[in-house]
């Protein structure tokens, strides 16, 4: 950004470099993007005042095109009062206790992952990232289901995650009909099981205490009601999706890191042969345990930090509002990339460069926006204790079984869209 003519026709190429060779050194920059005017900030204080400080100013952006076919009824909600609703009543069945309880659900499902692969056959790390990050939303989100249900919903959200990610957010591509055809089927094929689930589960005299049933027995916040059955089923597929995308995105960088970094690798299996911390091991995220983060830890922070799934964000502003030295007149679009802040070479030393060793000094801290993989403020990422913990699960369990290559001749490159993913990672597992 701001998109040449060639950019807006693939936005897949979208080079990070020229951005950060246009926008550095500007808080605040006008873009271009599809013919609509935009601010694009840099400055992670200003990005904290949009997220944080003033974002009752600030609501839900049309400009980057990411989730228009998932649900908008609950938490996604562009009205502050039902999002704050539909978030405390997601909260129980995601933080601590909960992920706790969850984690050999994770554990049993990345042992199954591991043992699906066989030596010396690629593997596409994407499609098997989004099967097993698929599989542990379903059931920690939706309850159990019988072996074949789970099967043709699993194999269908993973499907529906993967034209999910690689929807583009802008330009030509992303107003294509044949991308969005597939987006739209993929959609269909999956909500269709899934309501006869909700359909069971509403019929069910059994109740359970999962986020469906949640969502069912809810009676809506103080203005606007409860879901209807369908939007029930669609809050659920918005669930699901999201919480399948950005783990199967971070998952397969995270591959693919311990591949390119021998060293880092090494690090990560030595350290993953220590005892386990009760403290740390059950919530596995930074600001948790005593002392520094461990090893894996750093290696995910940094992994999150070069590669955020959620690599650019837009806003509107609801009225006038004054941005550094800037004011913003109503209905005025605001970008800003926890791409580029994550590589600001004001607050990380050689930005640039892997290396999980910078968390031992540098803690994020949740009073600036220099680090943002799962956002921050009233919108942050619901389930972001569930992720730590499930990515920490996910590469325990694969890269202590198997030591993972490059399929010769592949060179995979950061694609930019709905997710910053690998595009086309094959990998060759040979036993540890």
């Amino acid at each position: 950004m701001p998109p040449t003519p060639r950019d807006a026709d693939r936005p897949q190429d979208l080079r990070f470099s020229r951005m950060e060779r246009l926008l550095g050194g500007h808080p605040i920059r006008t873009v271009t993007v599809d013919g609509t005017s935009a601010r694009f900030v840099t400055d992670p204080a200003l990005v904290r005042r949009i997220l944080v400080t003033d974002a009752r100013h600030y609501g839900k952006s049309e400009l980057l095109q990411k989730a228009r076919i998932l649900s908008k009824s609950g938490l996604l909600a562009p009205d502050d009062a039902r999002h704050r609703h539909y978030r405390r009543l997601a909260h129980p069945h995601l933080r601590t206790t909960a992920v706790t309880a969850h984690t050999p659900l994770m554990a049993d499902v990345a042992r199954a992952t591991a043992a699906s692969w066989r030596p010396g056959q690629p593997v596409d790390i994407q499609a098997a990232m989004c099967r097993a990050a698929g599989r542990i939303a379903l059931t920690a989100l939706l309850g159990p289901t019988t072996g074949a249900t789970s099967d043709q919903l699993t194999d269908r959200l993973a499907a529906l995650s993967w034209e999910m990610i690689t929807k583009p957010l802008y330009g030509r591509a992303a107003r294509a009909r044949r991308p969005a055809a597939r987006l739209r089927q993929a959609f269909t094929d999956f909500r269709t099981p899934l309501a006869r689930c909700v359909t069971d589960r509403l019929n069910s005299p059994h109740p359970t205490t999962h986020y469906l049933a949640a969502l069912l027995a809810d009676t809506g916040p103080a203005a606007g009601g409860a879901l209807s059955g369908e939007q029930v089923c669609d809050e659920a597929v918005m669930m699901l999706t999201a919480a399948t995308v950005t783990t199967a995105s971070v998952m397969s960088w995270a591959l693919y890191t311990l591949a390119r970094h021998p060293l880092a690798e090494e690090k990560v299996l030595k350290d993953l042969a220590q005892p386990a911390d009760t403290d740390t091991d059950t919530a596995a995220r930074p600001g948790h345990g005593h002392g520094p983060p461990g090893y894996t830890l750093r290696f995910l922070m940094e992994v999150l930090r070069l590669h955020p799934p959620v690599w650019i964000t837009s806003r509107r502003t609801l009225t006038h509002v004054t941005l550094g030295e800037h004011t913003l007149p109503a209905g005025t679009d605001v970008v800003f990339s926890s791409y580029l802040l994550h590589r600001h070479p004001a607050h990380y030393r050689d930005p640039h460069r892997f290396d999980p060793d910078r968390w031992l000094t540098t803690r994020p801290r949740p009073q600036d926006a220099t680090y943002l993989p799962f956002g921050t403020g009233s919108r942050g990422c619901v389930g972001e204790t569930f992720a730590w913990q499930e990515l920490h699960v996910l590469l325990a369990a694969l890269a202590q079984e198997w030591r993972l290559t490059l399929q010769p001749g592949t060179r995979p490159r950061a694609a930019a869209h709905t997710t910053l993913h690998p595009h086309r990672l094959l990998m060759i597992p040979q036993p540890r």
